[in-house]
């Protein structure tokens, strides 16, 4: 009965379809949908604004009638919230008419996979938005071809990238770039809080960024990060020559929550992309593992990093 009601379209697909075993008549849960990467952003948007607020679930609930249940699941992306509930909490947080519209848009958007994000002339939404992943992620997987991953770098090194890269960027929004990479970098220093695996091409270390000091400082960092636990670094060599990673850089995270799948970010001219769709998961796995295998190896990456200091002192 159950079967046919569900060819036929009767039954919603949150109900539980009850299955015959051996005891007889058994329930089967439902499974939990997987969230997508804007479901994932909303829920972390929410949180910050609330704590922002300084708010709890229960003054929330107080101040609404939202359910701390139901505020709670939203708060970890488990479900999306109803218009009503997401514009109640909206006000309540006193969000600003622009920033509303793209939390708006957002949730609109919960159900496509991917997100794309394009470019702002301020502090970009869509890097705040790389950020709240990175903050929560427990692996982090970064394949760069021409910069030092952003986790790994000096000040001296990323304020000259970011003037750069940016070369129209006003003084405060070079610093305000600075100084968020810098804080980023906090995760490193907390024990079993985040691994890094980054595999560099050798050209991002022999790239002149900032000129022969700033780089010399930057790879004598590489040579005391390369010696944490929580970090493996590989160097890809000239001599491997084409290789899988040449058509750019990307970072898989992947996440505590087993049920919460991997993200892959691509930083690119046209803006920030996150994919998360299983095929696309499973291809950069299988390029970052082709990365690694004709890298050198973390001693001998850290061999290379150490020569290349002593040559630029």
């Amino acid at each position: 009965m159950c079967e046919l009601a569900l060819q036929q379209g009767w039954l919603p697909d949150r109900i539980a379809v009850a299955s015959y075993g051996d005891e007889g008549l058994v329930r089967m849960p439902p499974k939990r949908q997987l969230p997508t990467v804007r479901l994932r952003r909303l829920a972390a948007e929410l949180r910050r604004l609330r704590k922002t607020a300084g708010l709890t679930r229960e003054d929330v609930t107080r101040q609404t009638g939202i359910n701390t249940a139901t505020l709670y699941r939203i708060e970890t992306a488990r479900v999306r919230p109803q218009q009503r509930t997401l514009a109640a909490l909206l006000d309540l947080y006193g969000v600003g008419s622009n920033q509303r519209g793209e939390i708006v848009a957002l949730s609109q958007g919960v159900s496509s996979p991917g997100w794309l994000r394009p470019y702002h002339s301020e502090l970009p939404e869509e890097y705040t938005a790389y950020i709240s992943f990175e903050a929560e992620a427990h692996t982090v997987r970064n394949y760069e071809s021409l910069f030092i991953p952003g986790l790994l770098q000096t000040e001296g090194y990323a304020r000259a990238v970011v003037r750069g890269v940016l070369p129209t960027a006003s003084a405060r929004e070079v610093e305000q770039r600075v100084q968020a990479r810098m804080e980023r970098q906090a995760v490193l220093a907390e024990t079993g809080r985040l691994n890094l695996w980054a595999i560099m091409d050798e050209a991002a270390l022999r790239r002149m960024v900032g000129g022969p000091a700033v780089l010399h400082e930057q790879m004598k960092w590489l040579t005391a990060v390369a010696g944490e636990p929580q970090v493996t670094l590989q160097i890809i060599p000239f001599s491997a020559g084409a290789h899988a990673g040449m058509p750019g850089s990307f970072v898989l995270m992947g996440f505590p929550d087993v049920e919460d799948p991997e993200i892959i970010y691509i930083d690119s001219m046209a803006g920030d992309l996150f994919l998360e769709t299983e095929a696309d998961v499973r291809r950069y796995g299988e390029i970052f593992d082709s990365l690694c295998a004709v890298a050198l190896s973390p001693s001998n990456s850290s061999k290379l990093i150490a020569e290349l200091a002593r040559e630029m002192q």
